[in-house]
């Protein structure tokens, strides 16, 4: 039988790299720049611009499947992941690297059906540098294989994580207060590059050894799913349970010793859920 979802991840390989382009392009010109939620949650026109491209793009190909995408949800949009054919599209994943022209920029896309990830692209358009992986059948950076780098000793790992303002101010503590719990493991270092999806597909091709965040979203966390489970990779709850994709939480690791270490280490704080509203 033929894969019946391997028509989309084409036609959704081709439109990334269209988004790639305009991303590439707007860098080159003064960048317009809006809040969202808080003076450190940033969009551009970019943004609703790359995120409308796509989804015209991928409707008029494929009309009767469903969409989660940042701008959209941000604008009032539903944010359910329901069993039918559903692309999840953070249009510029790292937008606050893209204003101030951090060079980690990326356009994350992940497709799933009965609410199980199907495929997953992010497209680290600036390096250049196209991740892919469909279920089953590995995972790639611009068409050559990638995988995790297996380190199972934490104390010569390096870890990613995103640390950002928090308004409640016990929410911050913590943030800061797990950072150096982890560096006092001792590891070799923390690093935050910027942009979720990046993070994830630098744990995946064995440039870092695992990647925590809470308060994450669906969008930031659909394609490198994708990439970093078909990479040998792990990737669970913050508490070390099954990853739950609207949960705003997450441990990728390049091994179970890793990702279990993590989540013992990790004092949690409360960030709320994606298909609940507040």
């Amino acid at each position: 039988m033929a894969d019946p979802w391997q028509e989309c991840m084409d036609h959704c390989l081709e439109v990334t790299k269209e988004a790639g382009k305009v991303i590439r392009e707007a860098l080159k010109k003064d960048i317009a720049i809006m809040q969202k939620s808080s003076p450190v949650d940033l969009v551009t026109e970019t943004d609703q611009r790359v995120e409308k491209l796509i989804i015209s793009s991928i409707k008029e190909k494929f009309p009767t499947h469903s969409f989660i995408g940042e701008e959209s949800v941000a604008a009032g949009a539903p944010s359910v992941l329901t069993d039918a054919p559903t692309w999840i599209i953070d249009p510029i994943d790292g937008t606050t690297n893209f204003v101030h022209r951090f060079p980690f920029v990326s356009v994350s896309i992940g497709f799933t059906v009965n609410k199980e990830i199907e495929f997953g692209i992010v497209y680290s358009c600036i390096e250049d540098k196209m991740y892919t992986a469909r279920k089953g059948k590995g995972a790639f950076c611009n068409g050559v294989p990638i995988k995790v780098s297996g380190q199972e000793d934490i104390t010569k790992s390096l870890i990613l994580t995103e640390m950002n303002f928090k308004e409640n101010p016990e929410n911050f503590k913590t943030m800061m207060a797990n950072t150096k719990t982890i560096l006092s493991i001792p590891v070799h270092g923390i690093r935050s590059p910027g942009s979720a999806a990046v993070n994830m597909c630098l744990v995946a091709c064995g440039a870092a050894d695992a990647y925590y965040h809470m308060g994450i979203h669906c969008w930031d966390m659909a394609g490198g799913a994708a990439i970093i489970r078909e990479a040998g990779g792990v990737i669970t709850d913050i508490s070390g349970g099954p990853f739950d994709l609207m949960s705003r939480r997450m441990i990728i690791a390049s091994s179970q010793t890793i990702a279990k270490r993590l989540a013992q280490e990790i004092t949690e704080f409360p960030v709320g859920r994606d298909d609940t509203e507040g």
